[in-house]
């Protein structure tokens, strides 16, 4: 069903101006949550929160369920108690683009040692507050943190080239395993601990703001996780447990020769046998941590791009059918109505529409790729109905002004000058109030176009293999005038945030 109307900002955190070269959950994000309530804005829309995997990319995790360590605040942990405020404040202050090697060996050790002295000597509250945690996510957290610190054990080798005994998690191995790296996993329950109370503390602050928060739900995992090592018998693997065949999009917009994403596909068969039990913990979970979902590559559960392991690229694979209806009506059924949206962009055939219109998800539309051949109409707002969430771009796109200065086609800009008119106040601003007067329900503005900000703030460019990722701003940019402009606009196009419940314990994080 449509969700009620309003208008929200896309920003990843690690994009903040935090302090020790990465965004996190610090001071930061509770100014820029300030900033979005000052805009009217009623929506903060994140990508995945997970640990990150190869390329750095929040779309390649080693856990379903486990959050990212270097979005957990320093300053915040320095607070408690937890770590030496000097420690927090020798760390580099600059806002840089993100190096995340540096990032890793300046912030991990120090999240370590937080969590040691914290194990060492938290206060009774913390402590409980801690074996509450601990108690309520066994069922994910135990397995996380041994195949974390396993990684760590093994130098980052891939779990399928372990001893065969941890490969094929002998119960005696593990227990053995468990009882000689108690210490290590304790620090590394501590650390998610301290992630999720920090990530809590923040959705209740946006709650209390009437701001909800857009999560992202990325369809596949990583071969290399804790979830392929936990169930190999719920993905397709081989006997040498190998992926036989992985994910990925057929050639389109992004890329000539499709991008070949390389993690394992799903053994639909026996998720359906066990009533898909992994993929309702797996939005259970989401649930409690987001107010409304993204679903990432929607198309793939009607049908997905199934590439041979053998094949370098994306070009040799084939459609094969999803889980369909299936697997939503027993969600439904488990869970009762999910505040899904659809990511269902890219090559879409009738029928993923269809799944998406029994199932009632609001799809997507995206402004900058409306101005193409008539085929592409369907991302103008004149097509819109009110199950639509739009935005200018996506964290794939090239930023408004980028796309402008560089990726627009001569067709293209007679198309947006027609359909727009003027742009006095720049093309991103003549975009921005296109989607927000929309009828689409949902309107979802990219930071760096409400800055007007070109190329070299591009989040993520699909087809490149490293350098993605990076992008950061200054805090000085969130300006009053900015956000003046946006809540006019929030105003006089209906979308002024409704008040929201804060029903999230505020663990003082």
């Amino acid at each position: 069903m449509p969700f009620s109307r309003a208008s929200g900002i896309l920003l990843h955190p690690t994009s903040l101006a935090s302090r020790g070269g990465i965004g996190d959950f610090g001071p930061a994000a509770y100014a820029f949550a300030d900033f979005l309530a000052s805009a009217r804005q009623g929506v903060w829309q994140v990508l995945p929160l997970g640990p990150l995997g190869f390329g750095n990319s929040p779309y390649s995790s080693p856990s379903a369920f486990a959050g990212n360590p270097l979005l957990i605040s320093l300053e915040r942990l320095a607070d408690r108690g937890w770590i030496d405020r000097a420690r927090v404040d020798a760390l580099p202050s600059a806002v840089e683009a993100v190096d995340y090697t540096a990032v890793f060996h300046q912030k991990l050790p120090l999240l370590f040692e937080a969590a040691h002295n914290f194990l060492r000597a938290g206060s009774a509250p913390a402590r409980s507050r801690y074996d509450s945690f601990v108690r309520q996510n066994q069922w994910w957290l135990d397995d996380f943190v041994l195949f974390d610190a396993l990684r760590a054990r093994f130098h980052l080798e891939t779990w399928n080239r372990w001893p065969r005994d941890l490969i094929y998690r002998d119960p005696a191995a593990l227990g053995k395993t468990r009882k000689e790296m108690r210490d290590e996993l304790d620090v590394r329950r501590a650390v998610q601990f301290f992630f999720y109370e920090q990530w809590r503390a923040l959705r209740c602050y946006c709650a209390q703001r009437s701001i909800r928060v857009a999560g992202d739900l990325a369809i596949f995992v990583n071969f290399d996780s804790a979830d392929v090592w936990t169930h190999p018998d719920l993905f397709r693997l081989n006997a040498e447990l190998e992926p036989e065949v992985v994910a990925g999009v057929p050639p389109d917009f992004f890329s000539k020769e499709g991008q070949r994403w390389g993690n394992p596909l799903y053994r639909w068969d026996v998720m359906k046998e066990r009533g898909y039990a992994w993929w309702i913990d797996r939005l259970r979970w989401a649930a409690l941590n987001f107010d409304y979902i993204r679903l990432d590559h929607f198309r793939g559960f009607s049908q997905f791009w199934e590439i041979p392991a053998s094949e370098p690229t994306a070009i040799h694979g084939r459609w094969v059918d999803g889980p369909k209806d299936d697997l939503f009506v027993k969600v439904r059924e488990t869970l009762g109505g999910l505040p899904f949206f659809a990511e269902d962009l890219g090559y879409i055939t009738p029928d993923v529409h269809a799944l998406r219109e029994r199932l009632q998800i609001p799809g997507m539309a995206v402004l900058q790729f409306g101005f193409g051949d008539p085929g592409a109409h369907m991302h103008l707002p004149h097509t819109f109905k009110a199950d639509k969430v739009v935005y200018t771009g996506t964290h794939d796109n090239d930023t408004l002004r980028g796309w402008w200065a560089s990726g627009a086609t001569d067709k293209e800009r007679e198309h947006v000058e027609a359909y727009l008119g003027r742009c006095d106040d720049g093309i991103n601003w003549a975009m921005i109030r296109a989607a927000v007067n929309s009828t689409a329900s949902f309107s979802v503005i990219p930071l760096q176009d409400v800055l007007g900000l070109g190329s070299e703030a591009r989040m993520n460019v699909p087809s490149l293999s490293g350098g993605n990722w990076r992008w950061r701003f200054p805090a000085e940019m969130l300006r009053p005038e900015l956000a003046a402009k946006l809540a006019l606009l929030a105003e006089v196009s209906d979308r002024l945030p409704t008040p929201l419940q804060a029903t999230q314990e505020d663990w003082a994080a």
